[in-house]
């Protein structure tokens, strides 16, 4: 925590709170991006009262009950251990909406007090470069530039809060979030790096996806939806290109048919909504490691639900190609997030998620009861990192038959672990596009009519899932997600 108390102001309401956060990172950002742009041009290096200011703004609320501390059965925005929690803020600006929601309900609600100031963690250089321009050709080394200037330092951009790895008992202060500022920069500049676009434009209803051909459906969609009177403004596909809602509709394809996707690693289109309240679909390729990648560097934003919609090789006789596999429980055989989250951790499934992919499924293909059951089937899921597991079928057959999976996929048990890790709400709809135990494999002709057929509805479930979420925001962020030892902010 913070000692020097003479640069904390306190904050009446929570707008005051965030103003001021604004303007200390506006302050110290262009600071820091002026003494930069002076030391490569003139090699002037900062003095002591300038390095002072290339501070993140800080954020601490104290909290000392004067009776019965409130019950709520909210997930988040709430203290009950009384003390100081703090963190330090990044980008206040573009995360006032968020700053705001966990605020208000504690300023309003709690015997808290909130100040605002400047804290004692350095904002590294490369977090106010924009594009990397002004670096090439100064004849500056990164070596040299560190010398001068606040560098990355990894070991304090880390997971141990969300990770349940810092001792509460006892502590003198108490984190007031998740993450960080530096934590948050670090997976700000990833998120431009492997999606292709600025991460600003990341919506809070996220889709995640194996295969690009939702991505064909979700443009096609999202171009409908900017025909309409609606509340979409726009669509934002990788390298920021931006189709405005009204732009005719040749000049928008010609856009659409110019996006050079493939030259990012998890390229995301954006369909933004005037109420802030729009969906982003990232193709996250295929594999495990790729899942938790950009989940690690999404739960920055604090999203209010990911939902996996890709494809899955059946395991059932009863299923057939084209049938869908709602995800209640997860088989991890992936590895990835072993050693901070044990397979033998059990994950939730979260019933507001739930029901809404049911109910969503059930809209959109229009069954119901008995037919739709032939058509979607809850169960295990189990996950590899393994593409060609089957050859060792014969090995991996008991836990099969043990853990009643119904469905085998490469992503969906890494996401859904992230979402309990890192407290976003999470679930899975999965279509089976081949029966790899039932001798139903996806031959080329066979697989371009199943695509055909399937991929639009499959995305238009998980749309209209995300529509009824939005409608339940007050219990979406379930206590399912949240420990003992747990930060105020969600």
């Amino acid at each position: 925590m913070n000692t020097d108390t003479e640069s904390f102001v306190v904050a009446a309401t929570p707008e005051e709170a965030v103003e001021r956060l604004a303007a200390l990172h506006q302050r110290a950002t262009s600071a820091l991006r002026q003494a930069l742009k002076r030391y490569l041009a003139e090699r002037v290096e900062p003095d002591a009262a300038q390095r002072h200011l290339f501070r993140y703004p800080e954020l601490r609320l104290t909290h000392l009950p004067q009776g019965q501390v409130p019950f709520t059965v909210r997930a988040f925005a709430k203290v009950q251990t009384p003390g100081v929690y703090s963190v330090t803020v990044t980008q206040p600006q573009a995360f006032r909406r968020y700053l705001l929601d966990q605020l208000r309900p504690l300023m309003n609600e709690f015997d808290v007090q909130v100040e605002v100031g400047v804290g004692v963690q350095d904002i590294p250089y490369p977090y106010v470069v924009e594009q990397g321009d002004e670096l090439g050709g100064s004849g500056v080394t990164a070596a040299e530039l560190a010398r001068v200037f606040p560098s990355t330092d990894l070991a304090a951009a880390s997971d141990d809060v969300a990770d349940g790895l810092l001792a509460w008992a006892g502590a003198e202060s108490f984190p007031l979030a998740l993450f960080d500022a530096a934590r948050v920069d670090f997976s700000l500049r990833r998120l431009v790096h492997y999606t292709g676009s600025d991460w600003r434009h990341v919506q809070p209803w996220i889709l995640l996806t194996n295969y690009h051909r939702y991505v064909d459906q979700f443009v096609r969609h999202g171009l409908e939806c900017l025909r309409e009177d609606g509340r979409f403004v726009r669509l934002v596909l990788p390298g920021n290109v931006t189709i405005e809602r009204g732009m005719g509709e040749d000049e928008a394809q010609a856009l659409v048919e110019g996006v050079l996707w493939h030259r990012y690693q998890m390229p995301a289109y954006h369909l933004i909504a005037e109420d802030g309240h729009g969906i982003t679909l990232v193709n996250i390729g295929v594999g495990p490691s790729n899942a938790k990648n950009v989940t690690d560097h999404l739960a920055v934003l604090r999203p209010h639900c990911w939902l996996m919609i890709g494809h899955c090789g059946g395991l059932r006789q009863s299923q057939t190609i084209g049938d869908y596999v709602l995800a209640h429980a997860y088989m991890r055989r992936d590895g990835i997030l072993d050693r901070v989250l044990p397979p033998h951790i059990p994950l939730p499934a979260l019933a507001e998620v739930q029901q809404a992919l049911q109910e969503a499924a059930a809209q959109i293909t229009g069954e119901q009861g008995e037919a739709l059951k032939r058509r979607l089937r809850t169960g295990t899921v189990l996950t590899y990192d393994d593409r060609n597991w089957e050859l060792r079928w014969a090995q991996e057959r008991p836990l099969i038959n043990l853990s009643r999976a119904v469905a085998v996929d490469m992503e969906s048990g890494t996401i859904a672990a992230q979402g309990y890790r890192l407290r976003v709400p999470y679930g899975t709809l999965l279509c089976v596009s081949d029966k790899p135990l039932h001798s139903e494999i996806k031959l080329p002709g066979a697989a371009n009519a199943f695509y055909e057929r399937a991929v639009s509805q499959h995305l238009r479930i998980g749309i209209a899932a995300l529509d009824l979420l939005r409608g339940q925001l007050d219990t979406l962020h379930s206590r399912k997600l949240r420990s003992f030892d747990e930060p105020p902010f969600r």
